[in-house]
């Protein structure tokens, strides 16, 4: 294999990438604000796509967040790569913030006493019984992730639509400015 690592990473260390990038949070950010920024299509398209995707990532359904994410993005006119992108918001670093607060809201918003009975979701989950589960812990949480789910999908919006188009002006302004050097005969290189 000609791209195989000559020192195999042990499982520990396997492990560890999984959470931790092995060359730290900012560049993988960095990395991914880049894999937004050339996505294909308008500025709109793509902020509507991860306005969509960070919408999705609040509700409850783990797992089903592209599922919901790509039709409706395709339904708003949205870039659907932009939308798979932005689920990525709900990740095992916000999860552990998003599902107590929907909870909380959705409680809240239904007019129930936030911690007024005890569930037992081990026993909810080992017998698989969703109209058990529905009630007290599904149906608060898709109520609730509403209001913040719109709130930050408002924010990922006009905060990637402003840079989308801010980028790609850039980039714009870079090809001119190349192309008026070449045709002008100034290439900027000295023999």
């Amino acid at each position: 294999m000609p791209f195989r690592r000559r020192i195999p990473l042990t499982l520990r260390q396997r492990l560890s990438g999984v959470f931790i990038p092995r060359r730290g949070f900012r560049r993988s950010l960095g990395y991914h604000r880049l894999k937004v920024m050339r996505i294909g299509g308008s500025p709109h398209a793509v902020a509507a796509g991860i306005a969509v995707g960070v919408l999705s990532a609040w509700t409850p359904f783990l797992g089903l967040h592209v599922l919901f994410a790509i039709p409706v993005a395709w339904l708003l006119g949205g870039s659907m790569i932009a939308a798979a992108i932005g689920t990525t918001f709900a990740n095992p670093v916000t999860c552990p913030i998003i599902w107590p607060l929907t909870w909380e809201i959705g409680q809240f918003i239904m007019g129930g006493e936030p911690t007024s009975r005890h569930i037992d979701l081990g026993a909810l989950f080992a017998h698989l019984d969703m109209s058990q589960l529905w009630g007290p812990v599904l149906e608060p949480m898709l109520i609730g992730s509403l209001p913040p789910g719109i709130v930050c999908a408002l924010i990922f919006y006009a905060a990637t639509y402003f840079a989308v188009r801010g980028f790609r002006n850039r980039r714009l302004h870079r090809l001119t400015e190349r192309a008026r050097r070449i045709k002008s005969g100034h290439t900027g290189l000295t023999a």
